[in-house]
């Protein structure tokens, strides 16, 4: 079984940072690509950003220039610094990951979601 644990999550004031890990444990044969994703009260589920497992980057314009993604291979683990913070970026973030686990096929895992909020 596979699972993705999230940390870092907080209440912060605009223009301050915060640092979310997402760890992934279990019988894991390789992971492709891992990324983040935000979901605000009343909107859908959008992307924050995503890594593949080469290192190539991608971001919503929103966050560009404010957030960096990055991921230690060794530990399974992706990474959201985000710096410059604004009260709209106040959301449920998720840790999302493209998994083989042993003996099985590519499944797209979620974590249980840490919340963000940030204050004016």
């Amino acid at each position: 079984q596979v699972q993705l644990v999230e940390s870092g999550g907080g209440l912060v004031q605009a223009g301050g940072s915060l640092r979310l890990s997402c760890a992934a444990s279990g019988s894991i044969f390789s992971i492709n690509g891992m990324g983040w994703y935000r979901q605000a009260p009343g909107k859908q589920r959008e992307l924050v950003a995503t890594i593949t497992s080469g290192g190539l980057t991608n971001y919503a314009d929103s966050v560009k220039g404010r957030f960096a993604i990055s991921r230690d291979n060794a530990k399974n683990t992706v990474y959201l610094q985000m710096n410059s913070l604004k009260p709209e970026d106040t959301a449920v973030y998720y840790c999302n990951a493209h998994i083989f686990p042993r003996g099985g096929s590519l499944y797209a895992y979620w974590g249980q979601g840490t919340q963000v909020t940030v204050s004016s």
